[in-house]
C-alpha cells in the first residue's frame, strides 16, 4: 500500500531543572551558592531522504518525542543538552499544522531541514540569581516544557512528466514500456490504486521521471473516487501527458473532462504544457480516432501524437517530443524555505475563567511561568506572587471574586488563594 498522508503527534525536549545547592567545603565558610542550570530539551527537526519514497514510517508510529534535558547539579555544573529528534521525510512532504491547517513547511530538496519545534529552555540554577542585595539565593528555576502539536503529513510526489486520463486508458501499460517500474496492469477500470515513478531514458543518458497518476473520473476534484488523494501528485509536475482511450466510445469528452477536473482543482494545472497522446493506435477504433482527435486537439492549441503501448508504435517519438517540452517548458521552482520554528507566544495578556472547583487562569506566559516554579520552596513561591502582581493578575483574581482557600489553576499547577 502507498502511504502519502499522516497525522502524527510530535513534541520536543523539556529543558532540566536548575538546581539549589551552596558549596561547602572544609575551611571555606562562605561558599556560596553553586546550583548549575538545567540542560536545553532537544530540538524537532525534519529532514529530507532521498531514500524514502512513502510515509509509511508515520503510520506504524504517531508519537515522536525529542530527549528532555538533564537537570544542573552542584559546582555549578549545567545539565546535558536533551537529544535532538531528527526525523526522515520523502522528497516532496507538505507539513501542516493539524488543527488550523497553517502551511507549516514544504520540504523539497534532498538535505533540506527544518526545526518545527525548539526544545525548553533550561532552568536556571540559584548562583544565576546571585546579587549585591541577595548573596545567597534559595531561587532556581525548573526547566520550561516542550511544545508539542499534532500534525499532518501529505506527500506530492516529485516528477517531470504526470500521465493522467481516464481509467483504463493504458497510464500503467504505458509507464511499464517507457522505465523499469512495473505497476500492476489488467483490463478493468481502477486498477491503479496508488501512483507508480518511472525513469525513462534517451539518448546520451538524458533521463525524465515520469508519475503514472491513477485513472481520475468526474467530480475528481470535489473529492469523489479518490480524486484529492490523486490530484496533488500531478502538482509538482512540470509537463502533463493526457492519455486518451483510442478504443473509448467519446474519447474527446473524456479529454474535456479530465481537463476541467484538473482546473477545478487548481487553476494553476491549466497552465501546465500538456501533450495529448491517443494510445491503442493497434486497435481498429484506434486507428478511426486518430485523424479526428489529432485535427480537435490541435485546433485547441495542444500538441498532439498517437502511440500503442502494447506494440511500442510512437513511443520513441512521444518521448523525444516529451522532452522537448521539458526543455521549453519554466525552470523548475527553487524552493528556499527558510527553518520554521513554533514558539510559544511570550504575550503577558491572559483571562480569568470561573471553574466548578475554583478558578482558573489562561495565558502562554504565565502559564510557562507556572510550569517553570518550586513551589515547594519560599523564595521561590514569594518569586511568582510578586509576578502575578506585576502582570496585573493579582488584582484581576479579586475583582473577579476569588477568596480565600479557593483553588486556582495555572497550567498544570494547583494552587490555594491565600491573603
Amino acid at each position: 500500500m502507498f502511504y502519502d498522508k499522516a497525522k502524527i503527534y510530535i513534541k520536543s525536549g523539556d529543558g532540566g531543572d536548575g538546581m539549589i545547592s551552596f558549596r561547602r567545603e572544609k575551611f571555606v565558610p562562605f561558599g556560596g551558592p553553586d546550583g548549575g542550570d538545567g540542560g536545553k530539551g532537544g530540538d524537532i527537526v525534519f529532514t529530507v531522504g532521498r531514500h524514502l519514497n512513502s510515509l509509511i514510517k508515520f503510520h506504524r508510529q504517531v508519537h515522536f518525542r525529542a530527549g528532555n534535558g538533564e537537570h544542573g547539579g552542584k559546582a555549578n555544573r549545567t545539565g546535558a543538552n536533551g537529544e535532538t529528534l531528527l526525523l526522515e521525510v520523502p522528497p516532496g512532504t507538505v507539513i501542516r499544522d493539524a488543527e488550523t491547517e497553517e502551511l507549516l513547511a514544504d520540504l523539497v530538496e534532498e538535505g533540506q531541514e527544518v526545526m518545527l519545534l525548539a526544545g525548553g529552555r533550561g532552568g536556571r540554577g540559584n548562583a544565576r540569581f546571585v546579587n549585591s542585595v541577595n548573596q545567597a539565593p534559595r531561587l532556581a528555576e525548573r526547566g520550561e516544557p516542550g511544545e508539542e502539536m499534532w500534525i499532518t503529513l501529505e506527500l506530492k510526489l516529485i516528477a517531470d512528466v504526470g500521465i493522467v486520463g481516464v481509467p483504463n486508458a493504458g497510464k500503467s501499460t504505458l509507464l511499464s514500456v517507457i522505465s523499469a517500474a512495473r505497476p500492476k496492469i489488467a483490463n478493468y477500470p481502477f486498477t491503479t490504486l496508488q501512483p507508480n515513478l518511472g525513469v525513462a531514458s534517451l539518448d546520451d543518458n538524458e533521463t525524465m521521471v515520469f508519475a503514472d497518476i491513477p485513472g481520475l473520473i468526474e467530480g475528481a476534484a470535489e473529492g469523489i473516487g479518490l480524486g484529492h488523494d490523486f490530484l496533488r501528485h500531478v502538482e509538482r509536475t512540470r509537463v502533463l501527458v493526457h492519455l486518451l482511450d483510442g478504443a473509448a466510445a467519446e474519447p474527446l469528452e473524456d479529454w474535456a473532462m479530465i481537463n476541467q477536473e484538473l482546473a477545478m482543482y487548481d487553476v494553476e494545472m491549466e497552465k501546465k504544457p500538456q501533450l495529448v497522446v491517443m494510445n491503442k493506435l493497434d486497435l481498429p477504433d484506434g486507428i478511426a480516432w486518430e485523424p479526428i482527435l489529432a485535427e480537435e486537439v490541435k485546433k485547441a492549441g495542444y500538441a498532439f501524437c498517437a502511440i500503442s503501448a502494447v506494440t511500442g508504435q510512437g513511443v520513441r517519438e512521444m518521448l523525444y517530443k516529451v522532452k522537448q517540452m521539458l526543455d521549453e517548458a519554466p525552470a523548475p521552482e527553487v524552493y528556499e524555505q527558510e527553518p520554521v520554528v513554533i514558539r510559544a507566544q511570550e504575550e503577558e495578556t491572559f483571562w480569568i475563567e470561573r471553574e466548578s472547583k475554583g478558578w482558573r487562569v489562561h495565558g502562554k506566559q504565565i502559564e510557562r511561568i507556572a510550569a517553570m516554579t518550586y513551589f515547594e520552596f519560599d523564595a521561590t513561591l514569594n518569586r511568582f506572587q510578586h509576578i502575578l502582581e506585576k502582570m496585573g493578575i493579582t488584582q484581576a483574581l479579586e475583582e473577579a471574586g476569588v477568596q480565600t482557600g479557593d483553588i486556582v489553576y495555572i497550567g498544570d499547577e494547583e494552587l490555594e488563594w491565600a491573603e
